[in-house]
């Protein structure tokens, strides 16, 4: 998830994008960019035709925009038309030879672009056998060369040409040396905004980037392309129809736009969550294919698995321990859950034929990168999860699966939790499908579930009202307990983990039919119980853990499916989600969680973006 902004008018560009791409950095924020069209000095030049005038400048930097700020305040890069970019890296590591803008061979045709082109590695070896000369690692590369190929006087046109070529998501502004008063921009996807100015017009990834300078804006569909001017702005289809569009005036301030109008990253985060869910599935799983190739096992290697260890802490063990359940039930391989920060210190056993996957947010965890160093010492083979391209435990594992969930800005996980869960059930059913352990009817109805799991978390989120309603009741206790069984576990777990985290809140989760060793004990009129009682196979089990602790004088809250009218019985709050296979439940009964903990911390007046004594990442142990 990148940033994107571009201006054409008569305003000199430099600050307008820099400023931009700063409003723009919770969105990426380990390259970044700017290609501004100038004016040729030479006399020469002069007599030459308008569109021979000018060059595009680029300046690029790895790091934070203040990098890309100090390296062109040393420069003469200006001009009245630019784009810019700070990046958020999915191919290619964060250097500055992987930061947009890129260009094609003649550099006459500038490009920034913000998502993932699936079939790149197809378009490119195209490219090269036509000549074409590529010198990233990156997939967007293939844009500008693309364009190249198409450009026969009209880049608007090649744009057309080109959304028919690729496959992915993406919202793509280019520049042309040869046409230096247009940009022109296209949509799969990936969200892109027009902004309309008095002296000027301006194309965004997100409204922050421009809105000092206007509050007139115009949204940009998918497969539309656009060509933008001083004074005039143009949409297209993709088949290069014209379509009127009005414009719309917003009201929001600078601060609270850079949350896209949501009072904290949190809770922008948590509605991100079908977005992040679909972008981690995309060029995975499609119509009922499974793709996944990543994690670079052969069938052979997969068929005589004996062991799989998975590596993890935080949150991130919660997905882990998902993950066990649902690869011991669809392929048959014995897992075994590895806390990061004791791993090393038992001398642990590498056993032949094992698997080690090492999941981590941020890539950088120390205990985590710690592990992984010390199962790699005796000869395993690491297989990292992670949300950050060329992080440290993508450089150090044998390969790496991208969670493609976006930059989170929150410290609490939320959007990155449910990424890394979608991986898990991934690879179960990819291990399953290998072994011929899960017939193939219940592999196909698994993943058709998958594909509309965005649609159901969105679900859960249009009704967000319900679960602050419960909030608003709740957040008067001291003592939380949150209980599930089989695939409810792990959410029992990280939903008590949420609440702690950003509430300050005592909460505990448990395996239910633990309770009566012991927790039960805690339970009176000053504790809430967190029920996962979704209609499964421990349904009626959960129920009787439910009726235990409701005679205590606990207050319960349910976390139940919808059209259960018997858990109601037994329950002061229930909030229900989609049906689904039981295996699924684990990603929508999350969801309730999320809210629920941040609704309440947002009560006791808690800061649920920055929670004390916390950081996003871990690297020191």
């Amino acid at each position: 998830m990148c940033g994107i902004i571009a201006y054409v008018g008569d305003r000199k560009c430099r600050e307008i994008i820099i400023n931009g791409l700063k409003r723009l950095e919770y969105r990426g924020y380990d390259s970044a960019g700017i290609a501004v069209l100038m004016k040729k000095n030479s006399k020469k030049n002069e007599k030459q035709a308008a569109s021979e005038n000018y060059s595009i400048n680029i300046a690029k930097q790895a790091g934070k925009i203040a990098e890309l700020e100090k390296l062109i305040n040393d420069t003469h890069i200006d001009g009245c038309v630019g784009i810019g970019h700070t990046r958020w890296a999915t191919h290619g590591a964060p250097t500055q030879i992987n930061a947009h803008p890129h260009m094609d061979c003649k550099s006459k045709i500038a490009v920034v672009h913000n998502g993932i082109i699936e079939n790149y590695a197809e378009l490119k070896d195209e490219l090269i056998s036509k000549g074409h000369k590529f010198i990233s690692e990156t997939d967007t590369e293939v844009i500008p060369h693309m364009l190249e190929e198409f450009n026969n006087g009209d880049l608007l046109i090649a744009m057309q040409k080109l959304l028919k070529r690729i496959k992915g998501s993406g919202a793509i502004v280019a520049l042309n040396s040869d046409t230096p008063e247009e940009i022109v921009a296209a949509r799969i996807s990936s969200p892109l905004v027009i902004g309309i100015g008095k002296d000027g017009n301006f194309l965004a990834s997100d409204m922050p980037a421009v809105l000092e300078h206007t509050r007139n804006f115009m949204i940009v569909n998918d497969f539309e392309t656009i060509r933008i001017k001083k004074g005039s702005i143009e949409i297209f289809d993709i088949d290069g129809k014209k379509i009127t569009r009005e414009p719309f005036k917003v009201n929001w301030s600078i601060t609270s736009a850079e949350k896209s109008g949501y009072e904290d990253f949190m809770l922008k985060e948590i509605f991100e969550q079908p977005f992040g869910v679909k972008e981690t599935m995309r060029g995975r799983l499609s119509e009922g294919i499974l793709d996944f190739k990543e994690i670079d096992l052969t069938s052979e290697q997969i068929i005589n698995l004996e062991k799989i260890h998975i590596i993890a802490c935080g949150t991130s063990s919660h997905a882990a321990l998902l993950g066990k359940q649902l690869i011991e039930k669809w392929a048959r391989i014995p897992v075994e859950i590895e806390v990061s920060s004791e791993y090393r210190y038992k001398d642990p056993i590498v056993e032949k034929n094992c698997l080690f996957i090492a999941i981590t947010q941020s890539g950088e965890t120390i205990d985590t990168l710690a592990a992984i160093r010390e199962a790699k010492s005796k000869g395993a083979r690491i297989v990292a999860i992670t949300n950050v391209v060329g992080s440290t435990v993508a450089r150090e594992s044998d390969a790496v699966i991208y969670t493609h969930a976006g930059p989170e800005i929150g410290v609490c996980a939320t959007k990155t939790f449910t990424a890394q869960i979608i991986v898990m059930y991934l690879i179960a059913v990819y291990l399953a499908s290998k072994t011929g352990r899960l017939k193939e009817e219940n592999i196909q109805e698994i993943l058709g579930e998958l594909e509309i799991i965005p649609n159901k978390i969105q679900s859960i989120l249009n009704n967000a009202e319900q679960i602050k309603k419960v909030a608003d009741q709740l957040y008067k206790y001291r003592t939380f307990l949150f209980l599930g069984r089989l695939f409810g576990l792990p959410i029992a777990l990280e939903g008590a983990l949420k609440l702690k985290e950003i509430s300050y809140i005592h909460a505990e989760g448990y395996a239910a039919g633990e309770m009566k060793h012991g927790p039960i004990a805690l339970t009176d009129t000053n504790t809430t119980v967190v029920g996962i009682v979704p209609k499964d196979s421990v349904y009626e089990k959960m129920l009787s853990n439910i009726e235990e602790v409701k005679s205590r004088n606990a207050t319960i809250f349910s976390v139940a499916t919808e059209g259960d009218t018997q858990i109601s019985k037994y329950s002061n709050y229930v909030f229900s989600v989609p049906k689904t296979i039981e295996e699924l439940y684990g990603i929508l009964t999350i969801i309730p969680l999320q809210l629920l903990s941040y609704y309440i911390a947002k009560n006791l007046g808690r800061n649920v973006d920055q929670p004390r004594n916390l950081a996003k990442s871990v690297t020191v142990e």
